[in-house]
């Protein structure tokens, strides 16, 4: 399966990947999952042959940039997808201004996951859409 990662300002095509995975596949609310952020933030979203698969976005901060709403379609899985789409994310953190360290709230069955990618986790567990998490930090 041959996938591409590109920055995007199509949100729609973001929102509905995410829609697919957090609010249907997950049952997260759509409260929690849509908020004001979106304008703001660096999308980039994963296509292959038969569409957009998956998608991420950055939130430039104060010296960091937080990576969220990173989400692979279940059919899309198993491929690296995931892997690919922090390691760009990654990137781009590396080319703002300031930027020191990368961050995200991973769901705690992911957490071997992003520690592979570098991240180590920090503070407790916490509960964000009634879903366990953990923050992560990686230092760029």
């Amino acid at each position: 399966m041959s996938a591409g990662i590109t920055q995007t300002r199509d949100i729609a095509a973001c929102r509905a990947l995410r829609r697919a995975v957090f609010i249907d596949e997950q049952g997260v609310s759509e409260a929690d999952e849509v908020d004001d952020q979106d304008e703001a933030a660096i999308h980039l979203l994963l296509s292959a042959d038969e569409g957009p698969i998956g998608t991420a976005r950055l939130i430039l901060g104060q010296g960091y940039v937080k990576i969220g709403r990173v989400c692979v379609l279940k059919s899309a899985r198993g491929h690296g997808h995931g892997a690919a789409l922090i390691r760009a994310a990654v990137e781009i953190a590396l080319t703002l201004p300031g930027v020191r360290k990368a961050t995200l709230c991973a769901q705690t069955h992911a957490l071997g996951f992003y520690e592979a990618l570098g991240f180590t986790a920090v503070g407790p567990e916490f509960f964000d859409a009634g879903i366990a998490h953990r923050e992560m930090v990686l230092g760029v």
